[in-house]
Order: structure tokens, then C-alpha cells, then sequence
């Protein structure tokens, strides 16, 4: 399964929301802080084309390190396709405006038809600060799938750009 970068359209109206609808908050990624993400994008899989929707919830145990959850529906082709991913990251939160991130995950994939595909996985990359309680990072994400079928998939290993918006409750 390959994932592309969200369609610029798609980004630019989430930073608009962002600016113009989100208060200010002091103290990201600290202790006990709750962030919630977006995803929007595309991918494609089985010789098709999918819209991918999502969202997480993450909660900061300590400072910079963040213990979160996810999920995303890939829509739009014959197969159905559900993602969920426990996951874990590092915030290098200075009080500079880009802050690098390092996480680990694992993806439990169900495909309709098909056995469940897990992968384990990283990735690395930096956090935008915005203007208010929402912050965008760009990053690279490397996915390794495993008991991964080659006669059934192109590939057992993924490497993408990420693009995320993340919200700071």
C-alpha cells in the first residue's frame, strides 16, 4: 500500500480552520497535555486509488513524550481498508518555532478479503508552531510489514512524506 502526500486543497483549508478558529495555549506537549490529529490524504493500494481519512488522540505522560492511538479509512476503492495504530513519540518541545519529533508504531491493518497485515514502523521530523493551539509537522515515515506476502503485495516495506495538523487540547 502506498500513501501520497494530502492534496494541497485539502491542506490549505485545515491551516485556514487553523488560524482563524483555535485559541492560544501555553504550554504544548508538556505532562498531562492531549493532542488530537487530522488525516487527510491519499493512497493507493491493490491497483487503486483511495481517499484516506483519520484521526488520533494522544496524551503526554511526561514532558516531549506523547502515548497515542489512531485510525484511518482508506475510501474510494473496491477493497475496503481500516487502519488502527498505537503509537509512541518524542517532542524535542524547545521554545524554538520547529520542534523535532522521533515516534515508533504499529499498524494492525484490516483488508477486506485478505488476512490482517500488521507492520512496525518510525518516523522523524519536525513540528511547525502556529498561532494558536495547533501545530503542523512535516516528516518521513519508513513502515516495515511483517508475515508481508510478496506474491500478494508489491512491496513488504513503505517509505512516504508526512504531513500532519495536531491539536493541543
Amino acid at each position: 500500500m502506498r500513501y501520497k502526500f494530502p492534496c494541497l486543497k485539502q491542506c490549505l483549508m485545515t491551516m485556514v480552520f487553523c488560524v482563524f478558529f483555535t485559541p492560544a495555549h501555553a504550554a504544548p506537549f508538556a505532562k498531562g497535555d492531549v493532542s488530537v490529529s487530522l488525516v487527510l490524504g491519499s493512497g493507493q493500494a491493490f491497483n487503486d486509488n483511495y481517499s484516506v481519512v483519520g484521526a488520533g488522540v494522544g496524551y503526554y505522560v511526561l514532558d516531549g513524550l506523547r502515548l497515542g492511538i489512531s485510525g484511518q479509512r482508506w475510501l474510494g476503492g473496491d477493497i475496503l481498508i481500516n487502519k488502527y495504530s498505537p503509537q509512541v513519540q518524542y517532542v524535542m518541545a524547545r521554545d524554538e518555532k520547529l520542534k523535532p519529533y522521533l515516534g515508533v508504531f504499529y499498524h494492525k491493518t484490516s483488508i477486506e478479503g485478505f488476512d490482517d497485515l500488521d507492520a512496525a514502523g518510525g518516523r522523524a521530523g519536525v513540528y511547525l508552531s502556529g498561532r494558536g493551539n495547533y501545530y503542523i509537522s512535516v516528516g518521513i515515515v519508513h513502515e516495515y510489514y511483517l508475515s508481508c506476502d510478496e506474491v500478494v503485495y508489491v512491496s513488504c516495506s513503505d517509505t512516504y512524506p508526512e504531513l500532519t495538523v495536531t491539536f493541543s487540547l
